[in-house]
Order: structure tokens, then sequence, then C-alpha cells
């Protein structure tokens, strides 16, 4: 749709041409970007990329246990989502969960020693692939920018999360 001569005050301004070719660009990002490294993942270690940030913010915290509500966020998903991918990651050997004692329905999962490895045994084909398709792709100040530009629409999406 584009503008038109006198445009309804009650709708947003359209897209100029310059807005409309920045959105279409990341919304390709948005969609592509996260095929890509599924794929790579997939070929390498049978892992979604889901999955690997899963198995990857476990294996940085101490103990490698992490309150299941508290790894939805760091890895910015659904607890529903969470806890389908969590179960399969259990069917693995990858991961447990374990009750959290005291009052409320808290989980925590934990990932185990074969757990870890499937994640140390991931990274580097992850990070090297995250090198080739955005880290090395940019200069270091567009670099800059795009953590600037992406932190800045996900407290736009989530206020109250931080970065």
């Amino acid at each position: 749709m584009s503008p038109t001569a006198s445009p309804d005050p009650s709708e947003p301004p359209w897209l100029d041409e310059d807005e409309l070719a920045a959105w279409m660009a990341t919304t390709a990002l948005i969609i592509r970007l996260p095929g890509a490294l599924d794929a790579q993942l997939q070929a390498d270690q049978g892992l979604t990329f889901f999955e690997y940030l899963v198995l990857a913010v476990l294996s940085e915290q101490p103990n490698r246990t992490l309150q299941m509500s508290v790894v939805a966020a760091e890895t910015s998903s659904s607890l529903s989502r969470l806890s389908h991918v969590v179960k399969r990651l259990e069917a693995e050997g990858l991961v447990t969960r374990e009750r959290v004692p005291g009052a409320g329905r808290r989980t925590n999962a934990v990932l185990t020693a074969a757990g870890h490895a499937k994640a140390v045994a991931a990274a580097p084909g992850h990070v090297a692939r995250v090198r080739e398709l955005v880290v090395d792709a940019v200069s270091a100040a567009d670099l800059a920018a795009l953590r600037r530009v992406s932190e800045t629409v996900l407290a736009r999406i989530d206020p109250g999360r931080s970065c």
C-alpha cells in the first residue's frame, strides 16, 4: 500500500522508500539468519539454534543450573516453548529438570555432562558461522551500530528486559 494525498489521521504515516527498504532488509534478516544458523548446527551437531542457545546459557552458569524462567528470558523465549525444547533435550540426556525447594512451581534446568560436551563441541562451528555471516561481514562501526539498533528495538519490544 502507498500513501494517499490526504491520509487518514488515525492511520500511521506510510513508510517512505528508504524506510521500506530498511524494513524489508530487516525482515529478511530476521527470517533468514536463524535458518542459516540452524542449518549449520543441525549439520554439525544435530541441534537447532534454539537448542544450542539453551545449552550455551546453561553452560555459562554456576553448577550449570538455572531456573527455567530465567533461561526463557535469556533465550528470548516463552516458558512454553522452552519447556518443549527442554523435554526434547531431556530425552537426549543433555538436560535434566529439578524442582526448586520451597513454595511455588519453580523448576531448574540442569545441564548434564553430556549436554556440556555437546555445547562445547557445537561452539566452534557456531562461532565460525556467526563470524562468517555477521561479525566479519560488517565493519566494527557497523557492528557497534547493529548492537545499538538491536538494543533500542528490543527495549521497545520488552521495556523491562536488559540486553
